[in-house]
């Protein structure tokens, strides 16, 4: 083997220099690539927190349905071929019971009612004769002066007279009923909702004239689910809520007892005030009563809903943000019930939770009672 050339000390110089040069440059980019990752540490954002508090909340069971009236009575006519002359109510009027509605032509009526007097009067003429002979023929029954036939045949013509006496005065109580059948009256108080009577119209009997709503009461027909109605009895509070935003206290008055197979919902029937926004037909929501109940919450602005769920932003003590999906409960005006997924303690972005990400960075900015203690 031949002794080493000065070529080749040469090329070794060369390679441990470079081999230098080259871990320098490593060592230097290291450096740039830790002075740039260090800005990314600090915070990006200053945010207020807030924890979970307590807060008593009413138990409540929510259900939709329609507002009807109470009792809704059909008004018609019980004469027929008669010609209607006055109509003295319109749909909106409050009446009372025996409040005459609407009044027939009477003509024909009074002079039939005028006939059957007569004949009243004609049949207890008649029934007087026939009276009279009965007893004069019962008086010479024992003398023999009159046959056995002759006394039964003044008897009979007596009973025959009475009968006639009846079917006259039956006939007259009848022409006077037709006669108050000619004036429509209201059969009990209430609001007047529908009127298809018209002057000069000649309706048949039963036609419908009115729709009369009994005391103007109205009701909430709630439908609830099948599984929830054994929470409910009546006389539990209900708050309705009607278009517009206008709200209404009612009280539940009874459960229907079938369910719908269809639906699986039930019909519910809440009484409701008297009230000048509710109108039958009317569509509305509500809420039942059940009790009050300890919950956890948070304020509106701490939580961010994505498509149906819940989300938070938890603070941990280095600063750093981690998202978590929550379960949520039941929303009040300025909070939200949370049932499960965040521990008791923990702080969470009081707001502006949509503007942070997982592992963000943030500053924790004290409150004035924090600065205070």
């Amino acid at each position: 083997m031949s002794p080493p050339t000065g070529k080749m000390y040469l090329g070794i110089t060369i390679a441990v220099i470079a081999s230098a040069a080259a871990l320098a440059c490593m060592q230097a980019l290291s450096s740039e690539s830790d002075a740039v990752a260090e800005p990314t540490a600090q915070p990006s954002l200053s945010v207020n927190v807030t924890t979970l508090e307590p807060q008593t909340l009413p138990t409540t069971i929510a259900a939709n349905g329609d507002i009807a009236a109470w009792q809704e009575i059909i008004i018609g006519t019980e004469i027929g071929g008669l010609r209607l002359v006055d109509v003295k109510v319109d749909v909106g009027d409050e009446v009372t019971e025996g409040q005459v509605l609407a009044v027939y032509n009477d003509t024909t009526v009074r002079a039939e009612l005028a006939r059957s007097r007569a004949a009243v009067a004609e049949a207890e003429a008649t029934l007087a004769e026939a009276n009279a002979n009965a007893q004069r023929a019962r008086r010479l029954k024992t003398t023999g002066s009159l046959s056995e036939q002759q006394i039964q045949q003044y008897e009979t013509a007596e009973l025959t007279a009475r009968a006639r006496l009846g079917v006259a005065q039956a006939q007259n109580e009848a022409q006077a009923l037709r006669l108050a059948q000619t004036q429509v009256v209201a059969p009990d108080d209430g609001l007047i909702t529908s009127r298809t009577a018209t002057v000069g119209d000649v309706t048949g009997a039963d036609q419908e004239l009115f729709r009369l709503t009994r005391h103007g009461r109205l009701e909430w027909r709630a439908e609830v689910a099948a599984s929830e109605l054994n929470k409910l009895r009546p006389g539990q509070p209900a708050t309705i809520t009607l278009s517009g935003g206008y709200e209404l206290d009612g009280r539940l008055r009874t459960i229907a007892p079938l369910v719908d197979t269809a639906t699986r919902n039930g019909l519910v029937y809440v009484d409701l005030p008297l009230s000048d926004v509710a109108r039958a037909g009317m569509f509305a929501q509500g809420e039942f009563e059940l009790g009050t109940r300890q919950v956890l919450t948070l304020p509106r602005s701490a939580v961010q809903i994505r498509d149906g769920f819940g989300y938070v932003h938890r603070v941990s003590g280095e600063g750093q943000i981690t998202e978590l999906k929550v379960a949520l409960g039941q929303h009040t005006e300025d909070r939200i019930e949370i049932r499960a997924g965040l521990e008791p303690d923990a702080q969470v972005v009081a707001s502006g939770g949509a503007f942070l990400g997982n592992g963000d960075q943030v500053r924790v900015i004290e409150t004035d009672a924090e600065e205070g203690v």
